[in-house]
């Protein structure tokens, strides 16, 4: 048989074999531009008072005041204002609004601790101060208005009452730490909608964690596994888990049992501006209306001492930019 006629043969019976199930991904465009010099967009929250999206600036290089910033944009991606933190460092991650006080909580990585920030003119207190070995990453509430933070390095989920003070530990387990890339283990938090267990995102190891609402030591159980750097992560009514893949430039959805029912969006390039087209490095993601708005991060890992597949493109960005998706779980493509 000739390497034609066997070429021929394996066309033959792909054409016959029965399609694959696609992903509709949809389109994830850009919804705000942040201002130069911010830059390395993380956290992402929504004021649901007024619509406002605020965005925490990762800048570790601390670009514009040596402090950490907030960028406002209003519901529609429009440019409100620019918060410099008073009292924190430039290496901000995640933040919400309290759901009863309505504070701004904000965590500043570089300083181990969280703030309760003024909206309107960045100033700050002290909302609680983690240990120096702590990785301060993600926050989120309890029904009772408990907040909760994940700690990247020590493998700790942490909680404090809605006035802060002093955190103990909640949860922890060695399932909440990494060795893999990037290096930080628990990640993205939040409860399903009746409160019986938190969902954990382990970025290092690719993973959703499961946690009991009692918490407790070693109580976390690996519920889905191979989301490639998972970050960020919501919650939605039907209690599916929208993922931020960090490493795949998507978002992936998964159900109450951890099957995978959506992947949303992808990297497209950069565009004329120097930003990025779809998602780059997405690492927090906030429902508003019929949209997912999508924080990418766009970070250049070499900085942590190892290349990725999208670092050289990391690396062309000038324009920090935030995506929105719209929400929805399109059907899978049988055919």
């Amino acid at each position: 048989m000739t390497v034609r006629t066997t070429l021929l043969a394996a066309l033959s019976v792909l054409s016959l074999s029965p399609a694959a199930p696609a992903w509709d991904r949809g389109e994830a465009t850009t919804f705000a531009r942040l201002p130069s010099p911010t830059r390395n967009p993380e956290g992402i929250a929504l004021d649901k008072s007024t619509g406002d999206v605020y965005v925490a600036d990762f800048d570790v290089r601390g670009t514009r005041s040596g402090v950490g910033q907030v960028i406002v944009f209003s519901k529609e991606g429009k440019l409100r204002r620019v918060l410099d933190v008073k009292n924190s460092s430039p290496a901000l991650l995640g933040l919400d609004f309290h759901p009863t006080t309505h504070a701004l909580l904000v965590i500043d990585f570089g300083m181990q601790q969280v703030l309760n920030v003024n909206p309107v003119t960045g100033d700050s207190t002290l909302f609680t101060k983690l240990g120096p070995k702590a990785g301060p990453n993600a926050l989120t509430f309890d029904a009772l208005g408990n907040v909760y933070i994940s700690d990247s390095f020590q493998g700790v989920i942490w909680r404090t009452p809605a006035t802060g003070g002093p955190a103990t530990s909640w949860a922890s387990s060695h399932l909440l730490t990494t060795t893999g890339k990037p290096p930080f283990g628990a990640n993205g938090i939040a409860f399903n909608r009746d409160h019986s267990a938190m969902f954990v995102a382990n970025t290092g190891d690719d993973t959703i964690l499961k946690i009991p609402a009692a918490g407790g030591v070693e109580t976390a159980v690996e519920f889905t596994n191979s989301i490639n750097g998972a970050d960020g992560l919501a919650i939605d009514e039907q209690d599916n888990i929208w993922v931020c893949a960090n490493q795949s430039d998507e978002i992936v959805v998964v159900d109450k049992t951890g099957k995978a029912i959506a992947k949303l969006g992808d990297f497209d390039g950069i565009g004329e501006r120097g930003e990025p087209r779809g998602f780059l490095f997405p690492a927090s993601l906030v429902f508003s209306g019929e949209f997912v708005l999508v924080t990418n991060l766009s970070l250049d890992t070499t900085g942590f001492g190892f290349q990725t597949v999208d670092t050289q493109w990391t690396q062309q960005v000038k324009t920090h930019t935030v995506s929105r998706i719209k929400r929805r779980i399109p059907p899978v493509h049988e055919d």
